[in-house]
């Protein structure tokens, strides 16, 4: 049976009256998201200021922006070219005539000059041991974004919920991990490895995909301690 068309118009007027309010709610909250990755940057706080950027990646234009930002901590803070390159790469494929291309553009050559020099150690490159250099990096970056991926695996990548929805994000070789013991909390745990509970947004960040799922913590639960 096929609804009524004023039901219909009615529908989609209210689509359209929604799409620009929630995208007027989304750039704040990505906004949002960049201040607080600022703040940590700014507190020399490198690991956690990445996470963030991270978390607000969704692959389209509007969020391009954090890749940039990114590649600049990569390049300007960690000294990583080979991740500095990721990113700049990145920003320019979601957003190739985004306000920053031009300096993104700009920092991929030097970067992979920078990634060159670093991998010859310094020594004189003949045009062979170049080329071959060349292609090694880009095996490196093809690795790279595949490691990015894991942010958000597939499912049955991840712990999932009762809803079927992933809710813990998956342990990486080697981590430090802990096991949630009874009445423990992310604040408590916080407290156990930082001696600063407020630490325990670090630890929810780094496995779980949600801060619902952050708070159904299980006895025995294995976390990664970042």
């Amino acid at each position: 049976m096929r609804p009524p068309r004023t039901a219909v118009l009615v529908a989609l007027a209210g689509f359209a009256l929604c799409t620009p309010a929630c995208n007027r709610i989304g750039d704040g909250r990505f906004h949002s998201t960049l201040a607080e990755a600022d703040k940590r940057l700014a507190g020399d706080d490198f690991e956690g200021a990445i996470r963030v950027y991270e978390s607000s990646l969704d692959g389209t234009a509007r969020t391009a922006e954090a890749h940039y930002r990114l590649g600049h901590v990569y390049a300007d803070r960690l000294k990583e070219p080979l991740g500095a390159l990721y990113h700049f790469t990145r920003y320019l494929a979601v957003s190739p005539d985004g306000p920053y291309a031009k300096e993104a553009k700009s920092f991929q050559k030097e970067g992979e000059l920078l990634l060159l020099t670093q991998l010859s150690k310094g020594a004189p490159l003949t045009q062979e041991e170049a080329a071959r250099l060349k292609n090694e990096n880009l095996k490196l970056r093809k690795t790279l974004e595949e490691l990015r991926l894991v942010k958000t695996p597939p499912p049955g990548g991840g712990v999932a919920s009762k809803g079927g929805d992933l809710s813990q994000k998956p342990i990486p070789p080697g981590a430090r991990t802990h096991k949630v013991a009874a009445g423990e909390t992310l604040a408590s745990i916080a407290t156990k490895y930082y001696k600063n509970k407020a630490r325990w947004k670090d630890i929810q960040e780094a496995n779980f995909y949600s801060a619902e799922a952050a708070k159904k913590l299980k006895l025995g639960q294995e976390l990664v301690i970042p």
